[in-house]
């Protein structure tokens, strides 16, 4: 399924009318291939369908995968498919599409059903059976008393337990619960703290208003990794494959003109440097190492720091070791690395310059990866105090940190030894 999901994927984000690729495929495969499709090929294939396609393919969907697809499709389309849906499949979808899709309302299901502490075990399986004969789905059944959920019962618990000597009360387990209004992080972040299997979704009076399973949220965690990949490289969250030029031009260009400033800060620390560079010419050569060594290794303590905020292990008040840490750890890379670099720039050009270039790259190394490390992990820390995005802002100022210095170090040593 996952190579036919890739190549479906390709032909539908290069084809210019993607619904017709999407219907030819065998309609018990629809499904399984649709939500596993990126959001943005599935926006442009929902969006691209007839009515009538849509509509027939939104007719062997659940009510919560009904309102995922409607959510891509304009209100007019999704009036019209709405109608010709059954009188009881159209309340649920009508009282999902209510919700914010990006909260926990938004990811759950209506596949659950409740049932009192006093009940019996024989009332709960007629509940149960009822449920599956009127939708042909197994619910999560929840325990309430007075309205308070207790937790949630095992299907297995009808079938083991005996109602003689056991009550309801005996296998419920204790569920977290979300809700309605909390966003997609917040449910993630649940899920993250729980080993349970569902989480309960509660309206502003407690009451339940629908479940989210595990596999409810492979969703949720697809869109953060893209999410974190867009954040990291300056493109749009919502851009997507089969924009055409213009948009990637109007969503891009701030971000590059921005780094464009930085670059030109580097250039600046170089042009400082101009004599040096023009009397030892094969410091030229060795700049962009010193440089982009500093700016993987300020990458890698940026990606840590980033995860460590977004699981709430770390914040600036609590900060300093992390900081130290990393510095530390980009002062023993940086002798790692360095000694190579200082052995390949000796064997070079040791009889022009002895050991003089390749120390004064080794030690330029120490520095950036020791900068890189420090500003790697304050930098994320600040922005995160601050109210920005970590991930979004901090990759252009680590790399500013790195070249900046990075250059000043290298250069400012070369002039003082080699000149």
């Amino acid at each position: 399924m996952e190579s036919q999901v890739e190549d479906v994927q390709e032909t539908l984000a290069m084809s210019p009318a993607p619904s017709d690729p999407f219907s030819a495929l065998p309609e018990h495969e629809q499904r399984d291939v649709f939500f596993a499709l990126t959001e943005d090929v599935r926006a442009a294939v929902a969006a691209d369908m007839s009515r009538s396609r849509l509509e027939a393919f939104v007719d062997r969907l659940d009510p919560d995968e009904i309102t995922d697809v409607l959510g891509y499709v304009d209100a007019a389309t999704r009036e019209t498919v709405l109608s010709t849906l059954d009188t009881a499949r159209r309340e649920k979808v009508d009282f999902l599409l209510s919700f914010n899709p990006e909260s926990a309302a938004g990811v759950m299901n209506l596949d659950y059903v409740t049932v009192d502490a006093g009940w019996s075990f024989p009332a709960v399986t007629a509940r149960v059976r009822q449920f599956e004969d009127r939708t042909g789905r197994v619910p999560t059944i929840f325990v309430i008393d007075d309205d308070e959920l207790l937790g949630e019962l095992p299907g297995a618990a009808l079938s083991t337990a005996d109602p003689a000597t056991e009550t309801i009360a005996d296998h419920v387990q204790e569920t977290p619960s979300v809700r309605y209004d909390r966003d997609d992080e917040e449910v993630l972040a649940v899920f993250r703290q729980n080993s349970e299997r569902t989480v309960a979704v509660l309206d502003e009076n407690d009451d339940i208003l629908g479940v989210i399973h595990a596999s409810d949220l492979l969703r949720l965690v697809d869109e953060a990794a893209g999410e974190t990949l867009y954040e990291f490289t300056g493109v749009a969250e919502e851009e997507s494959v089969l924009d055409g030029p213009a948009v990637k031009i109007r969503r891009r260009y701030k971000w590059l003109i921005l780094n464009l400033g930085t670059a030109f800060m580097a250039a600046a620390v170089v042009g400082l440097f101009e004599s040096t560079i023009a009397a030892v010419a094969i410091l030229a050569a060795y700049m962009p190492v010193v440089a982009g060594m500093g700016g993987n290794a300020g990458t890698q303590s940026m990606a840590v720091t980033v995860r460590g905020i977004s699981l709430g292990q770390v914040s600036l008040s609590t900060g300093k070791r992390v900081i130290a840490n990393e510095a530390v750890a980009g002062a023993a890379n940086g002798v790692i690395t360095g000694a190579l670099v200082a052995v390949i720039a000796i064997a070079f050009s040791y009889g022009e310059f002895g050991v003089l270039l390749g120390a004064v790259i080794g030690v330029s190394m120490v520095a950036n990866l020791v900068i890189a490390g420090f500003f790697g992990a304050l930098t994320p820390l600040i922005l995160d105090r601050i109210g920005y995005d970590p991930a979004t802002s901090a990759t252009i100022f680590i790399t500013t940190a790195t070249d900046v210095l990075g250059f000043f170090v290298f250069l400012g040593l070369a002039r003082a030894v080699l000149i």
